[in-house]
C-alpha cells in the first residue's frame, strides 16, 4: 500500500503531466493547421473592425502575431519535454510548420501557404523555449536566495 502512494506522489497524474499537454496541443494544431479553410474565414468583419480602429493593425500583422502565438506552446510544451535535447526544439519546430505549408500547398486549395508562416511558427517556438529558460533562471535564483 505505501508503495502505492508513493508511486501517486512521484508521478503527476494524466493532465499534470507535459506530454498529455503537449498531445492535446499537437491534436488543436494539426485541426488549425490541416482545416479545409482559412481558420480565420468567418471572422471578416471583426477583422476589418480591429483594422479601421487600429490602422497600425494590419491584417498580414494580425495574421503574423497569430502563427507566433500559435506555435509559443510548441516551444514551450517541447522544452519542458525534451529537457537536456532542448536543442532539438527549433529543428522540430521548422519541421512541423514545413509539414503544414506544405500539405497546405499541395492538399488544401483553399488555404494559402506562406513562407512567413514559417518564420512566424518557428519564431514563436523560439518564444516558448526561450520563455521556460527564463522561467528556469528565475527559479533557480530564487531557490538559491532562498
Amino acid at each position: 500500500m505505501t508503495r502505492e502512494l508513493d508511486h501517486r506522489r512521484t508521478r503527476p497524474r494524466l493532465w499534470g503531466r507535459a506530454s498529455t499537454w503537449v498531445a492535446v496541443y499537437g491534436i488543436v494544431l494539426a485541426l488549425i493547421g490541416f482545416w479545409p479553410q482559412p481558420v480565420d474565414s468567418g471572422a471578416g468583419g471583426f477583422l476589418r473592425l480591429i483594422t479601421r480602429v487600429f490602422p497600425l493593425l494590419t491584417y498580414e500583422r494580425i495574421e503574423f502575431g497569430s502563427n507566433i502565438l500559435l506555435f509559443v506552446p510548441l516551444g514551450v510544451g517541447l522544452a519542458v519535454l525534451l529537457g537536456g535535447s532542448r536543442y532539438l526544439v527549433m529543428p522540430v519546430a521548422l519541421l512541423v510548420s514545413l509539414a503544414i505549408e506544405s500539405v497546405q500547398a499541395v492538399y488544401i486549395a483553399a488555404r494559402t501557404p506562406s513562407v512567413y508562416d514559417i518564420i512566424a511558427n518557428v519564431s514563436g517556438a523560439a518564444l516558448g523555449l526561450v520563455a521556460v529558460a527564463v522561467f528556469e533562471a528565475w527559479r533557480r535564483s530564487r531557490d538559491q536566495s532562498a
